[in-house]
């Protein structure tokens, strides 16, 4: 599925988006992936986080530094800001976001996880808390219209294909 859409940036500004779904890392091996987002579930409850400095909560998330791969971005960014350990992940979706000056691809994903101790703090300093809440309750917390609507669905999707021991990376 693909859905055209538009989000406003930290400047205030339209852009256009278009989300695709993946089914897995050679659905974009040709993109320069910037950025992850994942859908985390700890037993049957989603993962959340507040990022403080940008005021608003919604799934981990963050940068894929130099040489990085997106996989490996994903374990990186849950362990800072969730202090918790992918025990499996599968990739959803890219979204390209149609900057002025370039697009920004990032990836969407979902990941069975579990606390390596409790949270304490995210090195960055952008994560100030976390919390654990039932995946029907997420638009009290994110709403992304309708790519985020597609973006849960296809989330509860995979989580019940990767606990069945389908399609999935470790």
């Amino acid at each position: 599925m693909e859905i055209k859409s538009t989000l406003k940036n930290s400047y205030g500004q339209i852009l256009n988006v278009l989300y695709k779904d993946v089914e897995s890392e050679l659905d974009f091996e040709e993109k320069n992936i910037s950025g992850v987002h994942m859908y985390c579930f700890c037993k049957d409850k989603l993962v959340v986080v507040y990022a403080e400095s940008k005021g608003y909560w919604g799934p981990p998330g963050g940068g894929v530094e130099k040489g990085e791969e997106a996989r490996d971005a994903v374990k990186r960014e849950i362990k800072e800001e969730t202090n918790m350990k992918v025990i499996k992940q599968r990739f959803i979706g890219i979204q390209d976001i149609f900057e002025p000056e370039r697009t920004v691809s990032q990836t969407r994903s979902v990941c069975i996880v579990e606390p390596y101790g409790d949270f304490v703090n995210d090195p960055d300093g952008d994560v100030t808390e976390i919390k654990l809440i039932d995946p029907k309750d997420y638009k009290q917390y994110f709403d992304w219209g309708i790519v985020g609507d597609r973006l849960m669905e296809r989330a509860l999707e995979a989580k019940i294909q990767i606990e069945l021991g389908l399609n999935y990376l470790v």
